[in-house]
């Protein structure tokens, strides 16, 4: 249980992290290259083995070929997010990233088969609505150009399969002894793609690196890092289902990261809002007793 709550903390911390990259004009891309650097090198330190051997040694794990492509989508969703958020606002990516805890509950459940009663379903069923209700910060609900509809429905995808793609390979190839350096090789990889992506940007004469973007960076990689590594965690808890830590872990985090916006960021709540807030709480009651 402390592994999930740490998990839910960090993602939480990662929400208040973006905020201030908003407050001050810090490039999210340029600091998210830094950020799994951090994460990469924090990963290493915690893995404890600091030579060049041990670090390579990282090829010849079962893992190694899914920590790439997991890495290489950390970016990629990432993109895709930014584009959704040019052609149908916050509120269109927010809903997408976070109802794509949709795709790992299902993956689970048929994969490994794991039980689901009625009030498991209820629980499920009340969770996704209390993640629309919360996202959604317009009376009016969603609104997105049809032709551009690909873009959050890729976020919704790329978001399930990275968060199924940790199950399985933590599940399946990855010892408890080795997820410090399974989580530092994905970030690695992440940071390899963003500076490939970065490199194309700056040949397009689009992107410069400031000192801010560093700062944000490094402010960010410490969160990002433990949100993973606590995640992986949760999710060998014993007496608790994967499908219910996926749920907990994300709904929770949906409604820490709203009540810090109100409590340090003043941000405006709607009705459906609170009504989402509620709806959220008695989910996570639910399917807690549901174990």
């Amino acid at each position: 249980m402390i592994a999930l709550i740490l998990s839910i903390l960090s993602s939480s911390a990662i929400y208040i992290v973006f905020k201030l990259f908003g407050k001050y004009n810090i490039t999210t891309l340029n600091a998210l290259i830094v950020n799994y650097l951090i994460a990469f090198v924090l990963g290493i330190i915690l893995q404890g083995n600091f030579s060049v051997e041990g670090i390579l040694s990282v090829t010849t794990k079962d893992w190694f070929y899914g920590s790439v492509i997991l890495g290489a989508m950390f970016i990629l969703v990432f993109s895709l997010m930014v584009i959704t958020t040019q052609k149908g606002g916050m509120s269109v990516v927010s809903v997408a990233s976070k109802m794509s805890v949709a795709i790992p509950v299902v993956f689970v459940i048929l994969y490994y088969n794991e039980s689901l009663g009625i009030l498991k379903i209820i629980g499920i069923l009340m969770a996704l609505v209390s993640v629309y209700l919360v996202s959604v910060r317009k009376k009016e609900g969603l609104s997105i150009d049809m032709k551009y509809f690909i873009f959050p429905l890729l976020v919704f995808l790329g978001s399930g399969i990275i968060e199924s793609s940790i199950k399985f390979l933590e599940n399946t190839y990855v010892p408890e002894n080795e997820v410090s350096l399974f989580s530092a090789s994905t970030f690695f990889f992440a940071f390899v793609t963003g500076l490939i992506f970065y490199g194309v940007r700056r040949l397009r004469g689009k992107s410069n690196f400031k000192f801010k973007d560093a700062a944000g960076g490094i402010l960010l990689g410490i969160p990002n890092y433990f949100s993973i590594y606590f995640f992986i965690l949760a999710l060998r808890m014993e007496g608790f289902d994967s499908s219910s830590i996926f749920i907990v872990n994300n709904v929770s985090i949906v409604l820490l990261s709203t009540i810090l916006g109100i409590l340090f960021f003043r941000e405006n709540v709607i009705p459906k809002n609170w009504l989402g807030i509620g709806i959220a709480v008695l989910s996570i009651i639910l399917i807690t007793y549901t174990q």
